[in-house]
């Protein structure tokens, strides 16, 4: 099974191997040098806050996630069990995000759900026991195994921040669809999540953020 992680040594490492096969991650890299690790802890206050950044900004998923912990004091199954949707919604997640987060700590608190034991498991078997979860879709659930278990080859699929900057490097007159990503992806692998942090580092930089 591939176990191939990221930390700050690999990463660099990924990128070099990616600057030299790919000639439009050689520029980002000699532009704007290394991208971030952008590392998050294994577990449900990750996976809850990933949620939050479902079709959402960064900065707007952060600000509620700060919100969320300061109400709750800290993100927990069972805090979130506790407070139930209709509390988590008058902290002003939404209705869906709100059964989502409780349907989630439901799971983790029953033992339903391990997410500590997800790094021991098979990425396929893994991510079948996120992806049988109401909300947690295949991007959710990519960003999880990148940022949370820092797996090397995983690509976050309908990603729309990727298809900007894949729009921007390669010149194409559309952003990419979720399938024409994959087929750019191909290219990088085992590194596609090492070329996912040079294309965000890319597309965060060209915006002024």
């Amino acid at each position: 099974m591939q176990r191939k992680t990221i930390n700050d040594e690999t990463l660099r490492m990924g990128v070099d191997v990616l600057a030299e096969r790919d000639s439009d991650l050689y520029r980002i890299r000699d532009r704007l040098g290394y991208p971030p690790l952008w590392a998050r802890e294994p577990g449900f206050a990750s996976l809850v806050h990933i949620i939050l950044e479902q079709q959402v900004s960064i900065k707007a998923a952060a600000t509620m996630f700060q919100r969320l912990a300061s109400h709750l004091g800290s993100v927990t199954p069972e805090l979130v069990q506790k407070a139930g949707e209709s509390e988590l919604r008058q902290v002003g997640l939404t209705r869906q995000k709100a059964r989502y987060c409780v349907e989630l700590a439901n799971r983790v608190a029953s033992g339903a759900l391990e997410l500590l034991k997800l790094d021991t498991l098979d990425d396929a078997q893994g991510r079948s026991h996120l992806l049988d979860i109401p909300g947690l879709g295949p991007w959710t659930v990519d960003v999880y195994y990148m940022m949370a278990l820092r797996r090397a080859n995983v690509w976050p699929q309908g990603d729309l921040a990727l298809a900007s900057a894949l729009q921007d490097i390669k010149q194409l007159e559309a952003r990419p669809t979720r399938d024409e990503q994959l087929v750019f992806a191909e290219q990088w692998k085992p590194w596609r999540a090492v070329a996912a942090r040079m294309l965000w580092m890319h597309y965060l930089d060209a915006r002024g953020q």
